[in-house]
């Protein structure tokens, strides 16, 4: 953020000045609205690659109940996660409406594409950042830091998701170094 001194904000006690902050002008983004659990949630749709009807998931043994399984993208082995599971609530259940939403995440210097399941989409929005509140401490049924904030819309709160900590490469990552060798028997 840029910041410029005016004399106003000159301190007379020899300290550095305090500098005055040039506000932002407000933004407008799209957001891809999707419910889950009867609730309404929101991603950037910078990060929306596809939607894909659910099917064809492959399961993986040994991967947590928020992992479905994997699809294959055109080739690429895409990992499938539901967010229900996630939220720590009973995994989805699969309706004609269920879809998997593809997103890109960044983590670190990589692009990953992992798929969300979500009961059914909504709409795009332009959401206004001035329209956007800060994530409630408490209230959600979520864990706070997964939400990037709570806009209204339509007369209707949706959830924000900070997909960076709702997806969590990194933690999807070690999951996937699981020790997968056979298990060596008595003899």
């Amino acid at each position: 953020m840029n910041a410029i001194a005016t004399p106003s904000t000159a301190s007379s006690s020899g300290q550095a000045p305090v500098p005055h902050r040039v506000s932002q002008p407000h933004m407008v983004s799209q957001f891809l609205i999707f419910s889950l659990a009867q609730e309404l949630f929101a991603v950037a749709t910078l990060r929306v690659r596809e939607i894909i009807e659910y099917g064809n998931i492959t399961s993986v043994p040994m991967m947590p109940a928020y992992i479905r399984g994997v699809i294959n993208l055109r080739g690429a082995v895409v990992p499938v996660i539901d967010l229900n599971a996630r939220f720590g609530r009973d995994r989805t259940d699969i309706s004609r409406r269920t879809c998997v939403v593809i997103l890109e995440v960044q983590a670190h210097e990589d692009t990953h594409v992992l798929g969300i399941v979500v009961d059914a989409v909504s709409a795009v929005r332009q959401i206004d950042s001035t329209d956007v509140e800060p994530a409630p401490s408490f209230g959600t049924h979520i864990r706070a830091d997964f939400i990037e904030g709570i806009a209204k819309v339509k007369g209707q709160f949706v959830i924000l998701l900070d997909l960076g900590k709702v997806l969590s490469v990194d933690e999807i990552a070690l999951l996937g170094e699981v020790d997968t060798r056979p298990v060596p028997t008595e003899s």
